[in-house]
């Protein structure tokens, strides 16, 4: 019996033809060269990392290169919590927000609110695991999403892989950034 794999049991499989370019090939190379560059963001990224004092409630990143640490303002009273975010985006620039952490919505919020909102609030986070969902790991800057559903989703994936211990904790960190919600 003989046997031909996935595709047509002869000649080239769907999508290739007899002028796809050869592995070898010099130009098929510098094609790769430039596909893995825009799929890595282009060239070579450079994080900048914030080593945490006394006085910033957060500091670290994500894997998109975005890089920040979190300090209270000036201006921040127990009614009215303001905090300041500063670091490179994810393209290597520098910015600075101010927050003001009653104000920050878990169902439409940017990653650096939901940090702020962390550090503020508390929320316990154990055993090395942020109290976020994973999926925060590839936000920019400026991306807002809705952290409920993401918590949610958080959920139903560690269930389906019996992960009782981490159900258990994305549900109380849930519960816990939508009672600030509820009670501001």
């Amino acid at each position: 019996m003989r046997m031909h794999g996935i595709g047509r049991a002869y000649g080239p499989t769907g999508g290739y033809s007899a002028n796809t370019k050869k592995a070898g090939s010099d130009s098929y190379a510098k094609s790769a060269a430039k596909q893995t560059d825009r799929m890595a963001g282009g060239a070579n990224k450079v994080y900048q990392v914030y080593l945490q004092t006394d006085d910033m409630l957060y500091s670290g990143g994500n894997g998109t290169g975005l890089s920040f640490y979190i300090k209270y303002a000036e201006e921040s009273t127990e009614e009215d919590p303001v905090v300041v975010a500063k670091g490179v985006d994810e393209y290597g620039e520098e910015f600075e927000q101010t927050i003001h952490i009653n104000k920050i919505n878990p169902n439409y919020a940017t990653i650096v609110e939901m940090r702020a909102l962390e550090a503020h609030t508390g929320v316990e986070k154990q055993n090395g695991f942020t109290s976020l969902p994973m999926e925060t790991g590839n936000m920019g800057l400026h991306e807002r999403r809705n952290f409920m559903d993401m918590f949610q989703k958080q959920i139903r994936d560690m269930t389906v892989l019996n992960q009782k211990y981490a159900v258990e904790y994305y549900r109380y960190s849930m519960e816990s950034y939508w009672d600030f919600w509820n009670n501001r």
